[in-house]
């Protein structure tokens, strides 16, 4: 039988729930990157690897499988350059007439 939350323990547990979630460690782009080449080189196992940076492992697969899908992604050319979406070449007489701005 489920035990219900009332009076001062359901409170309590909601407000260690709200300091967790708020104190809950964010990763930048580099330090996923960082672990995950870390995994991929071997040196260590997964599971040590993920208990001395203090990550569940679950985690370190998800950032594994993002990060070579989207080394894929880039290699067999699905993503598109910057540079070719730029006005290029450029179009009409004065565009022909004007330096480039790599000339000054």
């Amino acid at each position: 039988m489920m035990r219900m939350k009332t009076g001062r323990q359901g409170s309590s547990e909601k407000h260690v729930k709200d300091i967790r979630r708020k104190t809950r460690r964010r990763y930048s782009a580099e330090e996923k990157i960082r672990i995950v080449l870390d995994g991929l080189r071997g040196e260590y196992s997964i599971s040590e690897l993920c208990r001395r940076e203090g990550i569940a492992e679950s985690l370190y697969y998800n950032w594994s499988k993002e990060f070579l899908e989207a080394g894929k992604k880039r290699l067999s050319g699905d993503t598109q350059r910057q540079a070719t979406s730029v006005d290029w070449p450029p179009r009409g007489r004065r565009a022909l007439q004007r330096k480039p701005n790599w000339c000054e």
